[in-house]
């Protein structure tokens, strides 16, 4: 008596097993569908035995005509045949990524250099790998760590050496932190001062989890300094708000290097080197040591180290 097909029992049948099936209808000859598929008649004549005994029912009919499939085996014939084609298009896939240098990258970084450094490298980039594009978002410093290891993003770039053994890091760009202040600003002429004078002008910081705070925190610890100690006229989420800040004369600020050139340029802001001060920092780029970086991904990660030289440490 012939029991019933169920999930469990298709689970038994192989793909070899529906290939066969599938050269047999094809065929409709037991001897021409076994040397399509290159084996003896013995073993194909087996493979449609023990899908029939798997399943418990007839699923082709033979006859001095040749073969045809019972309802039972149409049905799997169309299920064989959606299988093998789902086969055939996951190896096309792996097939064209083993070749192709192409893919999306997901990626984000703080906001120096999602700002000030990496459009001009992405944009570079692109003009020598146009198949390779970067969707690029910005977060502090602790954020972009968050996001790789939560597999939000798979590269990340930040201000600060990350800890955590999950990740791998690669040091890329040299960046300077400087006390900045705004046009007519009385220190301009004298140029340098002093930490216990810059502790008395109105000051403006960048928002916690930010990597320029956390130098600039840790460099004060080191000299017996604290956060705590400064005049604070206000706390902002980006170098470009504190930025304006700045030069509205809210107060003053020690930012990236890279995020004020262009003020520095145009007069709109001046360094002032502060005594004993000198605040320098790297930029890691990020990712999971269990990701396997894909040939975009290498792509990505070794231009960006060669690009460390061509443009970011000149100055």
């Amino acid at each position: 008596m012939c029991q019933p097909m169920t999930d469990d029992l298709l689970k038994n049948i192989t793909l070899q097993q529906l290939e066969a099936l599938i050269c047999l209808v094809e065929e409709r000859s037991f001897s021409r569908a076994a040397k399509r598929m290159l084996l003896t008649q013995p073993a194909l004549t087996k493979n449609i035995r023990t899908v029939e005994d798997s399943l418990g029912v007839k699923v082709v009919n033979r006859s001095r005509a040749g073969v045809s499939l019972t309802p039972e085996g149409k049905i799997l014939y169309d299920v064989a045949q959606r299988m093998v084609r789902l086969r055939k298009d996951a190896s096309d896939k792996f097939q064209r990524l083993s070749v192709n240098n192409g893919g999306d990258i997901d990626m984000g970084a703080s906001t120096i250099p999602a700002t000030y450094i990496l459009p001009r490298a992405i944009s570079e980039l692109r003009n020598l790998h146009p198949d390779i594009r970067v969707f690029l978002k910005t977060e502090d410093s602790e954020e972009v760590m968050n996001m790789v290891l939560d597999r939000e993003v798979e590269i990340g770039c930040v201000g600060k050496e990350p800890l955590n053994r999950k990740l791998t890091v690669h040091p890329l760009w040299h960046d300077r932190l400087i006390l900045v202040v705004p046009a007519r600003h009385r220190w301009i002429k004298q140029k340098i001062v002093t930490l216990p004078e810059l502790f008395q002008e109105p000051f403006v910081l960048r928002e916690k989890g930010s990597a320029t705070r956390d130098v600039f925190e840790s460099s004060l610890k080191e000299r017996s300094y604290s956060l705590s100690g400064l005049n604070i006229a206000g706390e902002l989420g980006s170098s470009e708000a504190v930025k304006e800040a700045v030069i509205a004369g809210l107060g003053l600020s020690v930012l990236s290097a890279h995020a004020v050139r262009r003020e520095l340029a145009q007069g709109l802001l001046f360094e002032i080197s502060v005594a004993s001060l000198h605040i320098e920092r790297r930029f890691h780029l990020i990712h999971l040591k269990q990701f396997d970086l894909r040939p975009a991904h290498q792509i990505f990660v070794n231009f960006l180290k060669k690009h460390k030289m061509a443009h970011v440490d000149q100055g």
